[in-house]
This record gives C-alpha cells, structure tokens and sequence, in this order.
C-alpha cells in the first residue's frame, strides 16, 4: 500500500514538473479582480465625462464625434491599460515568488507571443477605424481581439483564460450588434468579467 501511494506521489510530481514546464502558472486572481476595478473607474470616468458635456452621451458621441472628447477617451482607455498591465505584473511577481517559479521562461515567451499578435493588430485595427470615423466599432474591436488574443494564449496556461476569451468574443459581437450601447458592453467585458475571472482564480488556487 505504501508502495503504491510512493508511486501516485512520483506520478503527480512528474505531472506538476512537466505542467510548469509547459504552462505559465503565475497569473494571480488578483491580476484580473484589479483590472476589472480599472476598467469599471475608466468606464466611470467616461460615461461622466460624456454626460457631463456637450456629447451627452456615448451615442450622440459616435453620431457626432468631437476631438477634445475622442482625446480624453483614448488617454482614458491608456490610463487603464498601463495601470492593468502593472497591477497585473505587480502581482504575477508576488505569485511567481510565492510558488517558486520563474516570472520569465520559454513559456512566458510563448505566452507573451500568443497574446501580443491579436493584441497589436486589434489595436491597429481601432486606430484604423477611428481614422475613418467608425468610432462605435471600437469598443466591439477591442473586445474581439482581446477575446482572440485570450483564446490564442490559453494553451500556454490557466484553462480559466480561455472561457474568457471566449466570453469576451461573445460580448464583442454582441456590442457589434448594439453600437450606441459600446461603452456599457466595454464595461462589463474589461470591468465585470475581469473581476469575475480574477475571484474564481483567487479562489481555486490561492485561498
């Protein structure tokens, strides 16, 4: 009997060896609980700033578009991604240190690959549409791409990312369909879900 469980033991630390040699395992739930709390204050920011204005709302916005507003709205959406994007190396840092594991290896290189071709070309895209006038695509642009940029990436890593990159495609196309509700669906893709994911992740492997 004790032969056996000495096997199972030598089994499941050859799984968890080989499983941080071919996944990146320190993304923290505290990563996306923070970012969904960024998105929410700049979706805040933006609807306040939209409403407080001659814009009126995010509708009457894309219909009639103004440059002072589509500056404060880009500059928005950069101030949440740099604080995210810190929060979220912030605590990648502290969980890699906790676990003993490498922040950068083969792995993360992968990852990070996986998740920046989407991610460059998504942005692109929205600078192309917004060039162009299509402002109302550009929160569902984003969604998409960060969707497939989280789809392409989850082999590299946790299963959870995948469910959300599939629930960000599904609420892109969604806000492909509702232009004049961009913001709200924004909201809830980089806001809500986030901190879903995040508590769900804080919960299955770091209470």
């Amino acid at each position: 009997m004790d032969e056996i469980k000495t096997h199972l033991k030598d089994i499941s630390d050859i799984r968890n060896l080989m499983e941080q040699n071919t996944k990146f395992l320190s993304l923290s739930g505290l990563s996306g609980i923070s970012a969904g709390i960024c998105a929410l204050a700049g979706a805040g920011l933006g609807y306040w700033k939209l409403h407080s204005s001659d814009a009126g709302s995010y509708r009457e916005f894309i219909d009639a578009p103004n440059s002072d507003m589509l500056v404060f709205l880009v500059l928005d959406c950069l101030a949440v991604l740099g604080m995210a994007l810190f929060l979220a190396l912030f605590f990648s840092m502290r969980m890699a240190k906790k676990r003993d594991l490498p922040l950068y290896n083969a792995t993360a290189q992968k990852l990070i690959v996986s998740l920046l071709v989407p991610l460059v070309s998504g942005g692109l895209f929205c600078i192309f549409q917004m060039k162009n006038g299509y402002y109302g695509m550009v929160p569902a642009t984003m969604l998409l791409f960060y969707g497939v940029s989280l789809l392409n990436g989850s082999k590299y890593t946790l299963p959870e990312i995948r469910f959300l990159g599939l629930s960000e495609i599904v609420l892109g196309l969604f806000s492909a369909w509702y232009l004049g509700s961009g913001l709200y669906f924004w909201a809830f893709g980089f806001g809500v879900l986030h901190i879903i994911y995040g508590v769900v992740m804080y919960i299955r492997y770091e209470r």
